[in-house]
């Protein structure tokens, strides 16, 4: 590889007192402060990236004239095959040739915070006589190794490395000063990833339980603009009885129904931007051409937070509920093991749930109406009920219609 003539590490600028690193502390590396912006940006972004730090990694590689530049957001280990981000030239083969076992003869093992080294540094001499470059770097093609890991207050420990081809120089104080630089910036972009990566898989967690329940939501930004649906709001706006989605404006087939819930939605948007904390609930039913059951509607202002700007941000949300919906049924296996039933026990009690009676449970149970009344008593005694509606109650208002 042709070394860069816009490579950080390689552009001889004259020492001056902004030639420091945060904090104060000379680093040892020339400015160019475009490129050190278009790095440290990318290293932020990057938290946002799929796969995350793609572009920044990119750049790295650029500007230290490298082969490979890899971060290792999960180190391999015995246990799994850990997660890479790679850039350069990698095939499967190498991929998993380190994965399955060379992973193991990694020589950068627990480095010290914010401590960067060559491999020459860290072992000496014997270095090329080593089996992972005897046996894994050489046949690559790869001569220089250079290594540095990042550990964040949340546990995570991130192995930085970056790599040299056999005609290439060795790594200079340069290259090493401008790895030193970015790994606090990287650090903080992996704890921020970390949080982001916590709150999305939190946030589809309660996403998929709300869709679980059958219970439709929109979001609408500051302005009225619809943000997001979900699953079953998208189900019942399809349908297109009594309410509808057109140019992604809600349209609603009776003229007083259409007034009266924009009027809520501008009523929940105003209460959202006042800030107040409180959040005052709106109601309202949609009649549907079909005749079937009105449509149920929520409304409510989603409060501001306290240093919150964004005109993009959630501002309101509609519930919606269609009452004839079918709800999914719950697994007969956890209503065995929540209620401690047999499984005869526990699909009598969900079709009890479902709204049929004895008899015709029995019937499509295949048993006789005395062991359904048989099967009943025990569940009774099970659960603590003594009366059919009181066991629908328990069962609708448990945790099985989550599952």
């Amino acid at each position: 590889m042709v070394p860069s003539s816009r490579g950080l590490a390689s552009q001889p600028v004259p020492h001056s007192v902004m030639d420091v690193a945060p904090g104060g502390i000379d680093s040892g590396l020339p400015i160019d402060f475009a490129a050190l912006n278009e790095v440290v940006g990318a290293l932020y972004d990057g938290a946002l990236e799929s796969p995350p730090w793609q572009s920044a990694m990119q750049l790295l590689r650029g500007h230290l004239n490298a082969a490979h530049v890899t971060l290792m957001l999960r180190p391999p280990s015995s246990d799994n095959t850990g997660i890479m981000i790679n850039t350069g030239p990698v095939t499967t083969q190498g991929l998993e040739s380190y994965e399955n076992h060379f992973f193991s003869l990694d020589p950068f093992v627990r480095l010290g915070e914010g401590q960067v080294v060559t491999a020459e540094e860290l072992i000496g001499k014997q270095w090329l006589d080593s089996p992972i470059y005897l046996e894994y770097l050489r046949p690559l093609g790869i001569r220089h190794l250079l290594g540095a890991d990042i550990y964040t207050r949340d546990g995570v420990e991130c192995r930085f490395r970056v790599t040299r081809a056999e005609n290439e120089a060795g790594f200079s104080d340069a290259d090493k000063a401008l790895v030193g630089f970015v790994l606090p910036h990287l650090k903080r972009s992996i704890q921020l990833h970390t949080r982001l990566d916590f709150l999305e898989g939190e946030r589809q967690l309660f996403a998929g339980t709300v869709n679980r329940m059958l219970l439709g939501m929109v979001s609408f930004a500051e302005d009225g603009e619809i943000l997001e649906t979900n699953q079953e709001a998208r189900r019942i706006l399809a349908e297109r009885d009594g309410l509808w989605l057109t140019d992604n404006k809600l349209c609603v087939s009776n003229a007083q129904e259409s007034r009266e819930m924009l009027r809520l939605i501008k009523l929940a948007l105003t209460d959202a931007r006042g800030n107040d904390g409180a959040s005052v609930v709106q109601a309202i039913s949609v009649t549907r051409p079909s005749g079937r059951a009105p449509l149920g509607i929520l409304i409510r202002a989603v409060p501001m937070g306290q240093w919150t700007e964004s005109k993009r941000r959630s501002a309101a949300v509609m519930f919606l509920r269609d009452a004839e919906s079918n709800v999914p049924q719950p697994s007969q296996e956890l209503v065995r093991r929540l209620f401690g039933l047999t499984r005869k026990e526990a699909a009598l009690a969900l079709l009890l749930a479902e709204g049929f009676t004895l008899d015709e449970a029995a019937d499509k149970m295949d048993v006789r109406r005395n062991t359904a009344r048989t099967h009943l008593r025990s569940i009774f005694c099970k659960t603590g009920v003594t009366r059919q509606t009181m066991l629908v109650r328990l069962l609708l208002n448990s945790v099985v219609t989550l599952g």
